[in-house]
């Protein structure tokens, strides 16, 4: 998690300690500044949460951010990483990406809420999205400047993507490689095994578990195309569980959401050059059906 600096103010005349926070922060509510009180600030290094605490000229007020913020961890995703420039997030199926429309909740209004409440004075900018239904590791940048990096050289800056499904039957061969070309038709995404002049698409995959009715497998995108995942294992005759749009009709899978997720990513981070890895388990639910 990342940290911002704390703040520390010195002491210039004898004064109540909230007077003193009021002072120094004109543009904050009361009542946030005495939340604040309740864990953050400390005086001379001690914590103090007395809103009349006598103060008096020459002692310094710190008030710890990091504590501030650790109030606040949204619920529809997971803040795996956090600097400056970014965030790493595990999105929670159910949750859309990016929307137009202001009224509906996405990554972005999540994180714009979690930046403002945490006096971050940036905004949350889409880099990549996932499904709705999908859950998993997304980058979200704090500037147009570090998204527009990742655009400019995404196959460069990217070095590793990776899913996780579980799909219907037994997949055969365990390993393989899927190729098609996918367009956007009016209510989905329609594939051609030759090139009718949409975009090219490649997924790989292999299986990491079988059972009487399912396969675990990993897979790993050379595009990143809508739907492409859900569209290929569709194509190959084993959709994914409970895919309302590309799976069985008669889905009887005991999961409630789309078995997808996002489980590993690693890239060099646009500004600094280091290289990043995140990975998180595979969701329990998928486990599970593996079970039956």
């Amino acid at each position: 998690m990342f940290h911002v600096k704390q703040k520390e103010y010195k002491v210039e005349a004898s004064c109540e300690l909230l007077s003193f926070l009021m002072q120094q922060m004109p543009d904050t509510s009361r009542s946030k500044v005495k939340e604040l009180l309740t864990h953050s600030v400390c005086v001379d290094g001690r914590k103090v949460t007395q809103y009349n605490y006598p103060l008096q000229p020459g002692m310094k007020v710190t008030i710890e951010k990091a504590g501030y913020k650790e109030r606040f961890k949204p619920r529809e995703l997971d803040i795996v990483y956090e600097d400056e420039h970014l965030f790493v997030v595990n999105k929670h199926e159910g949750l859309l990406s990016y929307s137009k429309k202001s009224t509906e909740q996405t990554v972005i209004t999540v994180l714009n809420r979690y930046l403002y409440l945490t006096h971050q004075s940036c905004h949350a900018h889409i880099v990549h999205r996932l499904d709705r239904d999908t859950s998993g590791l997304m980058v979200v940048s704090k500037s147009k400047q570090v998204s527009q990096r990742f655009e400019a050289d995404w196959k460069g800056i990217v070095y590793d993507r990776a899913y996780v499904a579980v799909a219907w039957g037994k997949v055969d061969p365990p390993k393989g490689t899927i190729r098609s070309w996918l367009t956007d038709g009016e209510y989905c995404v329609l594939s051609s095994p030759t090139d009718n002049g949409g975009k090219l698409a490649v997924t790989h995959y292999n299986v990491v578990q079988t059972s009487r009715r399912y396969s675990l497998l990993e897979l790993r995108l050379d595009t990143g195309r809508r739907n492409q995942i859900r569209v290929h294992l569709r194509e190959e005759k084993h959709p994914v569980v409970h895919d309302p749009m590309y799976g069985y009709k008669d889905d009887i899978s005991p999961i409630n959401r789309l078995a997808l997720h996002a489980f590993r990513l690693g890239f060099y981070h646009p500004v600094t050059g280091k290289r990043l890895a995140f990975e998180t388990p595979y969701p329990s639910a998928f486990l599970k059906l593996m079970e039956l």
